[in-house]
């Protein structure tokens, strides 16, 4: 290796995107439309309609893989094909397939892809919650209500056992329960459902394919409708974001019960004809050992993580050399969600991939919501910076519309959802006059004069408030800046001080680092931030280090990758007492 070769000049790898494209129209008083009119494929209209064709182009190519022991349980498209279309029939003959929809408790795997796209073949929506609603311990109320908005014909689960605490619960009641492993008496084994011989596949592009939950910032999620027309078109405008043959191989953890890894890492994968590892490690120093032993196992060429796992993942290439051979050896793009990644993380990382292969790597990031798809926007072009959310991908447009000193971010395209199950009074108030669905946050051009370079998360507008003594605080502003002078030490906060007179923040610290040099690198970052000079509204009094990373099963992270303030306020209400105690107790970092 050129020992001369510096990171930041260092060449990237070739990620393979397409030709970067954007039409702007500009209207009076600073309104934007910005459009990405690249060609997109419109060959698969239908979930199941990838699935026949991989299994006719490369049978025995491996679509999923999930760890068995010491090695990998591994299913073929052709496999997969066959076992969809059996498990279809066996919904048949159990009398559920319809329009109410599979209630799916289930982690990430194999028999829960199966029974997943055996349901949608037929037309009968699959409904995945996350698996934290029916685990020992849970609050069986949120599934409650998941079953009151959902009204699931029936109920697939891989463990009867692991899942029992949930599958108590009154509102199952009556409910056939199809069962992976551990079957109860009068559960259906999911192995029965193979003997009724094969179904075809009928789904229409109009059905709806999914059923999935927002996170939601009220505590109360909405069940957003995902059609399969809707849902195979986002994963052709990812796909016509690159010029790339080759299939993606990616190793995941993202839950399918959230539309990241449901529709942008599942389906995505299926659409693209490439595999998917599933990964049942989680971004935490107790279980990032299973995606370490994954990844010495397996070389992907797309990496997606959440900033936790970055920031674990980085301390391990360091110091493991055989790791960063085999992770950096055909990774030709990176990606991050969930949070902000820390530029001082992304940094260190193509410090490991320019000292093992001489390049730096892509990194990419994006924005949307269930609601869009998920995928309304990211960045496709070799970009190193950390914060982007990118521009409209392929058949999409994004209008800005200025709003309270900001630019107010609305969409429209063909991943659009048509709104929320059982919720016409919300339908028809999320469109504007235009037809862009109004998400309710905004961005910011990296460079108003061009902007090509892209844009930037700037938070929720609802968001913002004001101080005892009427000073506004940009939410977002604030956050980012705080948060980027701190650096890695952190991984994201939440901004307090509506109806006190200064501004204290809750932050999450780095869960790799010792509390004592998080605490170190607080103080010193925050003393940075505060000697801008601005007033009481732009500066942070005080900081409190939370005990435990952002949440999103509870909604404080959200599925468009923020965190959720307000929820986060009200989970987190003893810690914001503390934060304005007077006199502060002392675990509160006090700044003049």
């Amino acid at each position: 290796m050129d020992a001369e070769l510096r990171t930041d000049t260092a060449p990237f790898r070739d990620p393979l995107y397409a030709p970067r494209r954007l039409d702007v129209d500009a209207r009076p008083g600073g309104e934007l439309v910005l459009t990405n009119s690249t060609p997109y494929s419109e060959r698969f209209q239908t979930l199941w309609e990838a699935l026949d064709f991989w299994a006719a182009a490369a049978p025995e190519r491996t679509w999923l893989a999930e760890r068995s022991g010491e090695g990998w349980r591994t299913l073929t498209f052709r496999e997969a094909r066959e076992r969809i279309a059996a498990l279809a029939a066996g919904l048949r003959d159990l009398g559920v397939v319809g329009e109410r929809p599979l209630l799916i408790l289930s982690g990430n795997a194999i028999d829960h892809a199966l029974i997943k796209y055996a349901a949608m073949s037929q037309g009968m929506p699959a409904a995945p919650v996350s698996a934290q609603y029916g685990l020992a311990g849970a609050n069986l109320a949120r599934l409650t209500h998941a079953v009151e908005i959902l009204k699931p014909a029936a109920v697939y689960t891989e463990d009867a056992a692991l899942f029992a605490h949930g599958l108590s619960a009154d509102c199952l009641a009556g409910l056939p329960v199809i069962a992976g492993a551990n079957p109860r008496p009068g559960d259906v084994p999911l192995d029965s459902l193979y003997r009724a011989g094969t179904a075809a596949f009928t789904a229409r592009p109009e059905d709806h394919a999914k059923y999935l939950l927002t996170s939601g910032s009220t505590g109360h999620p909405k069940a957003v409708i995902c059609t399969h027309r809707a849902t195979s078109l986002n994963a052709a405008q990812i796909e016509a974001c690159f010029a790339d043959p080759d299939p993606p191989v990616m190793l995941h953890s993202a839950p399918w019960s959230h539309s990241l890894g449901a529709n942008a890492i599942l389906h995505m994968g299926l659409h693209r004809g490439g595999t998917l590892y599933i990964d049942r490690g989680q971004p935490t120093a107790a279980r990032f050992g299973e995606t370490l032993r994954n990844l010495h196992e397996v070389a992907p060429t797309y990496q997606n993580m959440v900033p936790a796992g970055w920031m674990l993942l980085v301390d391990a290439l360091e110091r493991d050399d055989a790791l960063a051979r085999t992770f950096f050896s055909r990774v030709r793009l990176l990606q991050y969600g969930g949070a902000a990644l820390g530029q001082a993380t992304a940094d260190r990382i193509q410090a490991v991939a320019v000292r093992t292969v001489g390049e730096r790597i892509s990194f990419g990031s994006g924005y949307g919501a269930t609601e869009t798809g998920p995928t309304a926007c990211n960045v496709h072009w070799p970009n190193a910076r950390m914060g982007m959310i990118g521009l409209p991908i392929p058949g999409t447009s994004v209008r800005l519309m200025p709003n309270a000193g900001k630019l107010e971010f609305r969409v429209k395209g063909p991943q659009i959802t048509q709104g929320y199950l059982g919720r016409p009074d919300l339908n028809a108030q999320i469109f504007d006059d235009e037809g862009f669905y109004v998400i309710g946050d905004a961005a910011r051009l990296v460079d108003p004069s061009d902007p090509r370079q892209g844009m930037v998360y700037d938070g929720r507008l609802s968001e913002n408030f004001k101080l005892v003594s009427g000073a506004f605080v940009s939410v977002g502003d604030l956050r980012i800046g705080a948060v980027g002078a701190i650096g890695g030490a952190v991984t994201d906060a939440v901004v307090c001080g509506e109806g006190h007179d200064s501004v204290g923040l809750l932050l999450y610290p780095n869960p790799t680092l010792p509390r004592g040099e998080v605490e170190a690198a607080v103080r010193a970052g925050l003393d940075r931030f505060n000697s801008r000079g601005l007033g009481s509204s732009g500066k942070v009094a005080r900081a409190i280090l939370l005990e435990s990373p952002p949440d999103p099963h509870s909604g404080e992270i959200t599925d468009k990758g923020y965190i959720a303030q307000s929820l986060a306020r009200t989970k987190h209400g003893e810690a914001v007492r503390r934060l304005f105690a007077d006199p502060p107790s002392p675990d509160v970092m006090v700044f003049e």
